[in-house]
């Protein structure tokens, strides 16, 4: 079937180089996850804050090991990015405070969602916008290539919805019964950010009106 348009991000354009790690201010950086993070992801994934907005958790190390290697093979694949949000040690132990990453692409539109939790460590000091930004900036570089970033969350999940704001993701409605919890369905808001975009945005109520 003949294709009318050309794709944003033609094929094997992410996967031709390896994925990128990408600086965070106060010397902070996103890296790809090492199998070595496990139990900093099995930690986050026994945090209570963390289980509550996620659908699964990790019960073992080995578990966690499974996750992590499937979040390296997305980035060849071209299906998703993963990125440890880590303080960076000489001796090569980071610490990891968190976990960034675009999912669900469609290169050939140039989309993709952003995604991410923090460790406790990791709270309360404004990185998670910081993160959001270091993402935001290399997708929609030229030479990457997206075209628009989206950021989900229940409407109950206003700390993330303070991070979409800050990050400049417009509020753009609510998607009803849009993801499943632990606790039942929950309306999720969507938030946008276009290449172009001006650092911008709004906060809308936890109904969505």
């Amino acid at each position: 079937m003949p294709v009318l348009v050309s794709p944003r991000i033609p094929p094997g354009r992410l996967s031709s180089s390896p994925q990128p790690s990408l600086p965070v201010e106060d010397g902070l950086l996103l890296r790809p996850w090492r199998v070595t993070d496990a139990p900093a992801v099995l930690s986050a994934f026994s945090d209570p804050a963390i289980q509550h907005w996620h659908m699964r958790r990790a019960d073992t190390e080995a578990e966690a090991v499974s996750w992590i290697e499937g979040w390296q093979s997305a980035w060849p694949a071209e299906t998703d990015i993963h990125w440890a949000i880590v303080r960076p040690a000489d001796d090569g132990d980071d610490e990891v405070l968190g976990r960034i990453a675009l999912r669900d692409l469609a290169p050939a539109v140039g989309y993709a969602e952003c995604a991410y939790w923090l460790l406790p460590a990791g709270r309360g000091s404004g990185l998670a916008p910081r993160a959001v930004g270091a993402v935001r900036r290399w997708a929609f570089d030229e030479e990457t290539g997206f075209e628009r970033l989206e950021l989900v969350h229940s409407v109950l999940n206003e700390a993330s919805c303070r991070v979409a704001v800050k990050s400049g993701f417009s509020f753009e409605g609510v998607r009803r019964r849009g993801n499943l919890h632990a606790d039942g369905w929950h309306d999720m808001h969507v938030h946008a950010r276009v290449r172009g975009d001006g650092q911008s945005g709004w906060t809308p109520s936890r109904s969505g009106a």
